[in-house]
């Protein structure tokens, strides 16, 4: 085992016992309270010491290429044994989520909204091709997936996803721990937000909900069942309307906004 990747490890175990030393926090702002997970602290020190700035010496074995390319590829197998954990939850609140199970398959079309609202605002910043892959979705591993088997990572299109996978990783369980709660206290149901946590990042469905759960701890069950079972819909029928439904929309409205533009770039993405 080469001398970096044992270092990675080393760093992962001693950033994740700073976080959980640092524990759950909870910062009042007036009449809002934002919970910030040991989860959250575990981002922001990895986050902040992989900056340039401190990416020197040891850092930079951690934080080497292929550390980074290991860490990424294989998120997913770290993420199963929470899933595994979060798909028993659902079993107790398995009837009530059939009750409303309509309402779980009506959000699955939430996915249209990074094409919809996404893809103008990214070709407005002057992406072209690189908008096709960093708007079809969050950018999570259903995405990553559809966009690397069609255009390769290599391209404008992976680069696109690439890059909305990076950020979402970094920065997705921070917005969404602390914009669940924010919408919490603004009237939004409980319930709508827990379903609205599953969109397909096990990460951010886990800030999310937690923080959630944190605010209303005796409907903790309630929230982390609606949650997982939004999430388990999320990774399968998502993936469906992603195929069936946000690539034909994208290709439709790539072509739309920028013909007549002197961008020919769609001939080649589509």
């Amino acid at each position: 085992m080469k001398l970096n990747f044992i270092l990675l490890l080393i760093f992962s175990l001693l950033v994740i016992t700073a976080a959980e030393m640092i524990g759950f926090q909870s910062i009042p702002l007036g009449p809002i309270s934002i919970n910030l997970l040991p989860l959250v602290f575990a981002i922001l020190i990895s986050m902040v010491l992989g900056f340039g700035i401190f990416r020197k010496g040891i850092f930079k074995k951690i934080y080497s290429e292929k550390n980074v390319s290991f860490a990424s590829k294989y998120l997913i197998f770290i993420m199963l044994p929470l899933m595994a954990r979060y798909g028993a939850d659902v079993a107790p609140k398995l009837q009530e989520i059939l009750n409303i199970g309509w309402i779980f398959l009506i959000q699955e079309f939430g996915h249209l909204g990074t094409v919809l609202l996404g893809l103008p605002v990214a070709l407005f910043l002057g992406l072209r091709r690189e908008a096709i892959g960093a708007t079809l979705g969050l950018g999570r591993e259903g995405e990553l997936a559809y966009i690397s088997e069609k255009y390769t990572l290599d391209s404008d299109e992976g680069r696109g996803v690439l890059s909305l996978y990076i950020i979402g990783t970094i920065f997705g369980a921070v917005f969404f721990s602390i914009v669940a709660p924010m919408l919490l206290h603004l009237g939004y149901r409980v319930e709508a937000l827990a379903m609205a946590s599953g969109m397909g990042s096990g990460s951010m469905m886990t800030a999310a909900s937690s923080s959630l759960a944190a605010t209303i701890p005796e409907k903790q069950k309630t929230i982390i069942a609606y949650a997982s079972a939004s999430q388990l819909l999320s990774s399968f029928i998502g993936t469906f309307v992603m195929v069936f439904c946000a690539v034909p929309l994208q290709q439709f409205m790539y072509k739309l906004l920028t013909r007549g533009k002197g961008d020919k770039s769609w001939k080649q993405a589509v």
